[in-house]
């Protein structure tokens, strides 16, 4: 009963800590590199080798970071495929985050006799 206790308690915590939304990776660009090197949308769209429109879009959060693009991103600034893909996810599940769980239960599974209602912040025993 004290883990149940402890896990419940544990949880609320968490929910209620509130962390900043992650930043989308187009305003990332335009604030941490285009902003303070002084870079146009329509000269970096020319060194990417993409087109000046779907560069704007990307900037202005209005289209995600696709691999290709971030491919070019890590070449052009010194980073990685991976920093700009990982910064698209964290966006997009924090986006989806709240809507997707709202009414999904979990089933127990093979490794565990119990499950965590994260909308409840409970753990329900299966027996």
């Amino acid at each position: 009963m004290l883990r149940v206790t402890l896990l419940v308690t544990v949880n609320t915590i968490l929910m209620k800590k509130k962390t900043p939304a992650p930043v989308h990776p187009g305003t990332w660009l335009k604030e941490q590199y285009m902003t303070p090197l002084d870079i146009t949308v329509t000269d970096l769209a020319a060194n990417l080798g993409v087109s000046r429109k779907n560069l704007s879009i990307l900037v202005n959060g209005h289209m995600g970071v696709s691999p290709e693009m971030a491919m070019r991103l890590a070449k052009a600034f010194n980073t990685t495929a991976e920093f700009w893909l990982n910064m698209q996810q964290a966006f997009d599940l924090h986006k989806a985050q709240p809507m997707a769980l709202k009414s999904i239960k979990a089933y127990p599974t093979s490794r565990s006799n119990q499950v965590i209602d994260t909308q409840a912040s409970t753990t329900h025993q299966f027996k």
